[in-house]
């Protein structure tokens, strides 16, 4: 198992396979789950060529369960630790939800100014704001999150089984089959995390306002979204992100979830790797 130690003392998880010499493809996992949630995604550019690098968020999954730092700033700093450890170069950063959130601060405060980063992926990401503000009323009430909250505080594991067997993969959409295993794999990837990190990460991924971000990258970055995501609402997620995206490219998916990533496996995976070998 490979870790690397960040400034402020936390051990960063990372998974690293492929060939060295290979164009890398970093993966950046959604909220409360592990580089896990990747698994599919590992697979198919591994079996494409690519280098793929996943790290797990600090206070998630196999990182330090540390009491600090669960911030999009410090979720940047960790992955540019990751990163210059590795001396990754020309990367692709590929991020769900939270975890687009991750890619939009690196991006644009590390990778892009250092000359690191060749692309970039946001998939059913939360960016540039999820809260309702007076300057952004389109967005979720704060009473919504605070709900979050409370429900991980009262029964973490209740809490994570619901919203597994319901919204984020549409299992409670009429006529759709739930998958117990794909229900039973998020509950496993949440409950390995810190309940602290997962709290404070409610914040972090819910009222990070990310415009400046989007604003600020200039490389090319492919937007992908469900048309029926109930986790993340796309008109003021993937429509917001391509408006204020200069170099852009928009898909918006008819009637998939925000769990598309393993749902719609094929269909993202053979998107994401259309985009990558564009000239």
């Amino acid at each position: 198992m490979s870790y690397i130690t960040t400034e402020d003392a936390t051990e960063i998880f990372y998974k690293d396979f492929g060939p060295r010499d290979a164009q890398p493809i970093m993966f950046h996992h959604g909220w409360p789950l592990s580089s896990d949630d990747w698994d599919a995604q590992i697979l198919y550019f591994l079996s494409k060529g690519f280098r793929v690098i996943a790290s797990d968020r600090r206070g998630h999954g196999r990182s330090s369960d540390i009491g600090t730092g669960h911030d999009m700033d410090h979720y940047a700093s960790d992955v540019n630790a990751v990163v210059e450890h590795l001396d990754l170069k020309n990367v692709i950063h590929v991020g769900h939800s939270t975890g687009g959130g991750q890619v939009a601060r690196y991006v644009a405060k590390y990778g892009q100014p250092q000359g690191r980063v060749a692309k970039a992926v946001l998939v059913a990401a939360v960016p540039p704001l999820m809260v309702q503000t007076d300057e952004h009323p389109a967005g979720v009430p704060i009473a919504v999150f605070d709900g979050f909250r409370e429900a991980l505080a009262a029964n973490r594991a209740e809490f994570f089984t619901a919203v597994a067997s319901g919204p984020f993969y549409g299992f409670n959409r009429d006529g759709v089959a739930i998958s117990q295993p794909v229900v039973d794999n998020w509950v496993r990837q949440g409950m390995t995390g810190s309940a602290l990190a997962h709290y404070e990460g409610i914040k972090a991924f819910s009222e990070t306002d990310q415009t400046a971000d989007l604003k600020a990258i200039t490389v090319p970055v492919l937007v992908l979204q469900g048309d029926d995501d109930q986790v993340v609402p796309y008109k003021e997620a993937a429509l917001k992100q391509a408006e204020l995206l200069s170099n852009s490219t928009l898909k918006v998916y008819e009637g998939l979830s925000h769990g598309m990533l393993t749902t719609d496996a094929e269909t993202i995976n053979a998107d994401i790797l259309a985009f990558i070998q564009q000239a």
